[in-house]
């Protein structure tokens, strides 16, 4: 199964309404960034022990461990949780940049360093969501 059929069979097997705003929020980007390289993962470990939620990826950057190794990660990625959805914004060197950019605008949401969580699409922003990921998608991960 390549990622396409994968992500399309995770969207498949979600309950609504998470499953309408799941794909709302893909076919976005899949539209605005037409190539960039797509992911899925399982949520599962070397081992095959789930370790957290299935989530769809876009787009390529180094991500650094602690250690100094690294290896190829996606830069904004989405996932459905027990309580909405989750919506990661990897690479940011300031940590504070999401809640204070998107935070007071987004409606109701929880934003961390990181992460935009809500319950429904239909509570927050999509535009402003859409800006944050954009965001993600677009900054120079190497400077």
């Amino acid at each position: 199964m390549d990622i396409s059929e994968q992500v399309e069979a995770y969207l498949v097997g979600l309950p609504e309404p998470k499953q309408a705003d799941l794909r709302q929020v893909h076919a976005r980007m899949l539209s605005d960034f037409p190539d960039s390289r797509l992911w899925f993962t399982d949520g599962t470990n070397e081992e095959g022990k789930v370790v957290a939620n299935p989530n769809i990826g876009y787009g390529v950057f180094a991500l650094t461990y602690a250690d100094g190794s690294s290896r190829e990660f996606y830069r904004v990625g989405m996932s459905a949780n027990s309580s909405g959805i989750s919506v990661y914004v990897l690479g940011l060197d300031d940590k504070t940049y999401l809640s204070r950019t998107y935070g007071a605008e987004i409606g109701k949401a929880s934003v961390t360093g990181y992460c935009i969580k809500f319950t429904r699409l239909s509570a927050i922003d999509a535009d402003v969501l859409h800006a944050a990921m954009s965001h993600g998608m677009t900054i120079d991960h190497t400077a």
